[in-house]
């Protein structure tokens, strides 16, 4: 079962890239996972831009998310909501609709206490406008992310490994009940 990885910041050091890393070496083995690397390239959205022929960066994107049998968002919170760059890739499927009826695991992860729940329910707002499937247990908050990542950027903090195995399980049953388009 393939997932495509993607993470809202486009910082060198991101503590959420390194979160979603961490997942792809504790998900279980049937699944498999393509770290998404082009966030920082895609352009503005424009609906000029988006005929026929929309930027290579652009279909990249969505072939990238036709092959994933689910996805997984990890986010941090700028401006009490999502990173542009992560809104800009998801407005670029609102009318190509690769997103419909597409299982989602949406995480938010912060140093701070409140663990990113502006950008969290920013997210879980717009995958719902965009028709995806997001299970209960698909959406995760993490506070104090800095203090649950070892120096080798692995899940050290057991209530948060549990919590993504939770998540993980719950993203794969709604793939296996998710019919393929």
């Amino acid at each position: 079962m393939h997932i495509l990885a993607i993470s809202g910041s486009l910082r060198a050091s991101s503590t959420n890239t390194t979160l979603v890393r961490a997942i792809m070496r504790l998900a279980p083995s049937h699944m498999t996972f393509t770290l998404y690397e082009g966030l920082a390239g895609l352009p503005h959205f424009s609906p000029d831009l988006d005929g026929d022929e929309p930027p290579a960066a652009v279909r990249t994107l969505r072939q990238q998310l036709q092959s994933a049998a689910g996805v997984l968002i990890c986010t941090p919170e700028y401006a009490f909501g999502v990173p542009g760059v992560l809104k800009n890739a998801l407005d670029w499927t609102v009318s190509s609709g690769e997103f419909s009826d597409k299982p989602v695991a949406a995480i938010s992860a912060s140093p701070l206490w409140g663990g990113g729940e502006n950008a969290h329910a920013s997210l879980l707002l717009t995958l719902k406008a965009l028709g995806t499937k997001v299970p209960e247990q698909g959406k995760l908050m993490i506070p104090h992310i800095n203090k649950k990542l070892d120096a080798n950027g692995d899940i050290s903090d057991i209530e948060t490994r549990q919590a993504l195995l939770t998540l993980l399980e719950a993203l794969a049953q709604t793939i296996t009940v998710t019919p393929n388009k």
